[in-house]
């Protein structure tokens, strides 16, 4: 008997369904999902695939975004609780992870997370072994690093999503004490995702225009206009989300699919993102830290040599030296 579907169409010749630009999300929490959410709704990408150890939730999550097809670009949507759903995944974002509590640093979450990442990262460098892997999960820079170490891959395909979210709040906040579009302001925070990060406030533009040179205080304690106060907000900003709320999740989002998209397009787009910076401006620590890094289709291409005042050289020194202290006490 002929089928409905032979009915309708006519077979011109076989089809592929194995897709070209296929991102995995590994953990389907509310950062996880901001991430599917916001890869689909841009439609940067021709399949994602979900994975996580909760079946229930995982599944309802991929129904849900299946559901709304119809309204977003042709983007296939799979899950599953094996890793081989992940297989021939042109980047693996991992959002897994304990979740980090009010009032926990992102330096606290560490060994917790680092057994999680010994039982994911081999499993996507197997299923994916030419990948790029984009790691979001706390503390952002020890789990890249940890994740390089665990996989194998060089390390320009082994990125942290790092500052590129703290410089996106660095810009917002500088924005609203000038009345302008955040995309306007340029500024650039590197180092720690977290409490160490360094503000770039030599480098603080608005067309071109050097704000250090107009106010010579500018991010100095003394400033008697405190700007240094915008760098403590963007610092204590996942705090206060995560206060309110219970969690961050829409800002990170729309952060990842960026890069991704940066990523898969070569786009060779800087972004402040953790990578290794064993000898870049002087750091002597085997450390993946944020700074400004070109992306493209192979993953960080280059680093871009700041100019840095020497109190930020400083600042960003120390910021190695804690990390590595906390590399030094993890349990492989």
């Amino acid at each position: 008997m002929t089928s409905l579907k032979d009915k309708l169409m006519a077979y011109v010749g076989e089809g592929n369904d194995r897709t070209s630009n296929k991102i995995t999300v590994v953990g389907v929490g509310a950062v996880g999902m901001a991430c599917a959410y916001s890869l689909m709704n841009q439609g940067a990408c021709s399949e994602i695939a979900l994975v996580d150890v909760v079946a229930d939730k995982l599944k309802g999550e991929m129904m849900d975004m299946q559901h709304g097809a119809s309204f977003a670009r042709n983007i296939k949507i799979v899950a599953g609780t094996d890793y081989s759903v992940t297989a021939n995944s042109k980047i693996c974002v991992i959002t897994a992870g304990a979740r980090q509590v009010e009032g926990e640093s992102r330096l606290n979450l560490v060994q917790r997370n680092v057994n999680i990442f010994k039982f994911i990262i081999p499993q996507l460098a197997k299923h994916s072994p030419d990948s790029i892997l984009l790691v979001v999960s706390n503390p952002c820079d020890v789990l890249t690093y940890v994740a390089w170490k665990l996989s194998g891959f060089p390390a320009h395909r082994v990125i942290g999503s790092g500052c590129a979210l703290d410089s996106s709040r660095f810009r917002f906040l500088l924005s609203q004490r000038l009345n302008i579009a955040a995309s306007s302001c340029h500024g650039w925070i590197i180092g720690e995702h977290g409490d160490s990060s360094v503000a770039v406030w030599s480098g603080v533009n608005v067309a071109g225009v050097p704000l250090k040179e107009l106010h010579p205080k500018l991010g100095e304690p003394d400033d008697p206009e405190d700007w240094e106060k915008i760098h403590k907000e963007v610092i204590n900003g996942a705090y206060d989300v995560i206060k309110l709320k219970g969690y961050t999740s829409w800002a990170i989002g729309l952060s990842v699919c960026t890069l991704c998209q940066t990523l898969l397009r070569n786009q060779k787009s800087v972004y402040s993102v953790s990578v290794p910076v064993k000898g870049i401006h002087g750091i002597e620590e085997d450390v993946f830290l944020s700074l400004p890094a070109s992306l493209g289709e192979r993953g960080v291409s280059e680093v871009i040599r700041q100019i840095l005042s020497e109190s930020e050289k400083k600042s960003l020194h120390d910021s190695a030296k804690t990390l590595a202290e906390v590399q030094s006490g993890i349990q492989w």
